[in-house]
């Protein structure tokens, strides 16, 4: 372990990783929409990089669902049905709910300092009623949430399933909550981790998971 303030090399992101960070960036916002083939040529020209990065990096997205490889045909965008989009949300429960466990054993004032910060994102976006921003902020309390946890395993689980989340709600955006109640449902997990109430945080959780799907199938429905 360094010493206190001693300068040591910043860690830097290999060329895999940006790419992968660059594809993953352009599911999640729906530059790359559901079904599109990915040309190799044509993405190594456009990134101005050499194919042998471009296919590790996409061979990560298909180890983590989000490009599907087809025989004789290429790699597309993984395409989600009603049925994925269910289980995408009851992932996340399984993942936020454990995530709300374990920061009810370690660090609550850190978790609640963290989650604050990421509620005035989200109350800041909400003010604005812009639906990408709101997306934004949405997505980046969910990751502190499962990164006070502590958890590296949960934090890289929950970081694909968020991508696959901003994918339904790209396709099905009217089923987005209002800017207001959007707000309160994350204020109030924020209020239940500050309280000590490890119960109504669990319960809290579940009905931000489960409203959700209701939404999603109302629309698709």
């Amino acid at each position: 372990m360094s010493r206190l303030g001693e300068l040591e090399p910043v860690p830097r992101k290999s060329t895999v990783e940006l790419v992968s960070d660059e594809l993953r960036a352009a599911i999640m916002y729906g530059s790359l929409e559901p079904g599109d083939q990915l040309g190799e040529a044509e993405l190594a020209a456009r990134l101005g990089i050499s194919r042998g990065p471009l296919r590790e990096a996409m061979q990560r997205l298909v180890q983590e669902g989000l490009l599907v490889s087809e025989p004789h045909r290429g790699l597309f965008v993984t395409t989600l049905d009603e049925s994925d989009v269910e289980d995408v949300y009851l992932a996340r429960l399984a993942i936020e709910r454990t995530a709300g466990k374990l920061i009810m054993e370690r660090n609550r004032g850190e978790a609640v300092a963290r989650l604050t910060d990421a509620l005035e994102g989200l109350v800041e976006a909400a003010r604005e009623r812009d639906r990408v921003k709101m997306s934004d902020a949405d997505q980046a309390f969910h990751e502190v949430l499962v990164s006070a946890s502590g958890s590296q395993r949960l934090e890289r689980m929950a970081h694909t399933l968020l991508v696959e989340t901003r994918m339904c709600l790209n396709a099905l955006q009217d089923t987005y909550p209002e800017p207001d109640d959007l707000v309160e449902e994350h204020r109030r997990i924020v209020d239940a981790i500050g309280d000590g109430e490890e119960e109504r945080l669990l319960r809290l959780i579940e009905e931000h998971m489960t409203e959700s799907i209701e939404r999603l199938r109302k629309e698709s429905g």
